[in-house]
């Protein structure tokens, strides 16, 4: 019995044994296939690694192509386990998802945080978020208590962080392009690239915003209600008060300006501590705001004024001159009061111009300008009419200063007796009691919307006479008008030479500009303007035009200037001034001239172009600032000046110079 079970005993034993050394043997063999296979992974890993450079992400962060085919095959566990490790290593994207590619060494030692290209891309993007953020709340805070604070402080600490965030995307853009740049290299560009424009007299402004900030805090409540900061806020604006002074550009400030600067800095940061309601602050600001608009209204209103003032004030050189040259006049004999070639003055095959001017250097100007460049001076007759008060000196001036070949006639307006209030409306109107009140009465409570239509030139008659050019000169063809406030720089023969077409008036038109139209001097609302005209007819200058007096003759331009004079009796068709009127008079009845004969606007634009000055014939100076006053347009003053001479004796004694 006992040898009947030894059999399958040891039948058992020998295939259990067996069994566990095949099942042994299997293992044995796939972990050393295993093994072998893993380390021919690392080997070619390292082959890899030592054959090539590694390069950072080509800007994209997470990709769901970009996954490895075997992160399929690893279970759930694993992938958290990932995730968090990168987690821990701040490896995030701004998504939440995680690159699925890691990047190891062939010792299998991991990159350094400083080294990692996705956590630089990351550190770049949120260095830019926090640096936005800190931008919007410096502006809110600027909003709230004033513009320029903080400047210094922005200049120690945000330009650190913003050069610090460029040189790490540089360093990073270097390696992604596979370039080795040199840390020289890096900061030269990050320089290049932080350059910006610097502001002129930045300083300046930001003392005086610090000024404008602490007025603001000495008005409100909580800041007013602590008397160490109130103490301490007036003694810092004394100090900024007195870096100021009188300094108009950085240049001229003192040179601890900087430390005023920083220390009023500070106190206002403790205001603003201080004080965190924003609503006062903004309440403040606009009842600041109100007064100041209040008071610009008020000193433009003041300057308008003053500039009429200067402007129609006849400078002590010119009274000088003319109380000087009335003397020598009536000094003279009878015989020496007389200018010569008086047959010329009639002869219509001859070039005349009509002058009208109460300002004795400014026709000198005007005649000498015109002689300088006409081919033939001995053609010229220059017909200079003017006031009683200046007939002696103008006279005087041009025996003394003869215009060389040219013929020269002044004439006395009060010597026209056909010139009367019976014969002109204008007359009439000048001497009417509204006229007179509205120029004379004291008015403080009332105010004209613009000052220059209340100017006392409109009063004379000088301004007017260009509308009796057919009266004044009755034996004349053509006649070229020029005003006192012009200088000529070509020959203007060819002007006379000219077929008009059957036109009055050859004017060089100006409505390149809308303010330049009908409707600019015009008073549309009234039906016998708005029946008549269009408000955007093209309107044109007085200064330099020529006159066909027999047309003038022919289509009676006097009858039809009284007659809209007449009907503008109570200023309601337009306000005084001559261009409304010559505008209506010559209605249809103009020559467009080439714009080069005629350049306008030195006397208010200090944009006129060179180019157009240079190629002009005359140049017109109308507008206030007149060359011959102080507050002329110095770059156009020498066009004028060079026609005067200052040597001459006159001119010395009276102190009139460049």
């Amino acid at each position: 019995m006992k040898r009947k079970l030894r059999k399958p005993v040891i039948f058992l034993v020998v295939v259990t044994v067996l069994a566990s050394i095949v099942l042994y043997s299997n293992t044995l063999g796939a972990y050393f296939a295993s093994s072998s296979s893993r380390n021919e992974f690392l080997e070619d890993v390292s082959t890899l690694e030592s054959s090539t450079t590694l390069k950072g992400p080509q800007g994209v962060v997470f990709s769901k192509n970009s996954t490895d085919s075997s992160s399929d095959d690893s279970d759930a566990s694993s992938r958290d386990n990932s995730r968090s490790n990168r987690q821990l290593t701040g490896e995030l994207t701004e998504d939440g998802f995680s690159n699925s590619s890691t990047l190891s060494s062939g010792g299998g030692n991991n990159q350094s945080l400083d080294d990692n290209p996705i956590r630089q891309v990351i550190d770049v993007a949120a260095e830019e978020t926090v640096d936005e953020n800190s931008k919007k709340i410096e502006s809110t805070a600027d909003a709230r208590i004033g513009i320029g604070q903080n400047v210094a402080k922005k200049e120690g600490t945000s330009e650190n962080v913003s050069e610090k965030m460029e040189e790490k995307h540089l360093q990073h853009t270097s390696r992604t392009s596979g370039k080795d740049i040199s840390r020289e290299q890096v900061k030269a560009k990050i320089e290049k690239q932080n350059e910006q424009p610097v502001l002129p007299d930045a300083r300046i402004w930001q003392l005086r915003n610090q000024l404008i900030q602490g007025k603001v805090y000495l008005s409100l409540s909580a800041t007013r209600n602590n008397p160490h900061f109130i103490r301490e806020l007036r003694l810092r604006m004394k100090e900024v008060q007195r870096a100021l002074g009188d300094a108009s550009k950085d240049s001229e400030l003192p040179r601890d300006a900087f430390e005023t600067l920083k220390a009023m800095e500070e106190t206002l940061l403790k205001g603003k501590q201080i004080e965190d309601d924003g609503a006062a602050a903004v309440k403040k600001f606009r009842a600041m705001l109100r007064s100041s608009e209040k008071q610009l209204r008020v000193r433009k209103k003041q300057t308008s004024f003053l500039t009429q003032l200067i402007v129609k004030t006849i400078p002590k050189g010119l009274h000088c001159l003319t109380l000087r040259l009335s003397t020598e006049y009536f000094m003279l004999n009878s015989s020496q009061q007389h200018f010569p070639n008086k047959d010329k003055l009639d002869d219509p095959k001859l070039y005349h111009y009509a002058l009208f001017s109460d300002n004795i250097l400014a026709a000198a100007v005007v005649v000498n300008s015109t002689i300088t460049h006409a081919k033939d001076p001995s053609k010229h007759v220059f017909h200079v009419v003017t006031d009683r008060p200046n007939y002696a000196a103008m006279k005087m001036w041009f025996l003394a200063n003869p215009p060389g070949k040219a013929t020269i006639q002044v004439q006395n307006v009060e010597e026209f007796t056909w010139l009367n209030s019976s014969y002109s409306p204008v007359l009439r109107q000048l001497g009417s009691s509204s006229v007179i009140d509205y120029y004379f009465k004291d008015r403080p409570t009332e105010s004209d919307s613009n000052l220059k239509f209340r100017n006392p030139k409109y009063l004379s008659i000088m301004n007017h006479l260009r509308f009796y050019l057919a009266e004044i000169f009755p034996k004349l063809d053509k006649v070229l008008f020029l005003d006192d406030d012009i200088v000529v720089q070509k020959d203007l023969t060819a002007l006379w030479s000219l077929d008009l077409k059957g036109k009055v008036i050859g004017v060089v038109e100006t409505c390149g500009e809308s303010f330049h139209r009908f409707d600019r001097y015009l008073n549309f609302s009234n039906p016998l303007i708005s029946e008549s005209f269009s408000p955007r007819s093209c309107g044109w200058a007085f200064g330099m035009n020529i006159f066909n007096l027999d047309e003038w003759r022919k289509q009676n331009i006097t009858e039809l200037y009284h007659k809209w004079q007449n009907l503008n009796h109570d200023r309601q068709l337009w306000k005084l001034g001559t261009l409304p009127p010559g505008l209506i008079t010559f209605w249809n009845r103009t020559y467009a001239l080439d714009k080069s004969w005629h350049v306008l606007g030195l006397g208010y634009n200090p944009n006129v172009p060179q180019k157009d000055i240079e190629c002009a014939a005359v140049i017109h100076y109308n507008g206030n600032l007149k060359p011959w006053l102080e507050i002329a347009i110095p770059e156009f003053r020498s066009y004028w000046a060079k026609f005067v001479d200052y040597d001459q004796v006159y001119l010395r004694e009276c102190k009139i110079t460049p």
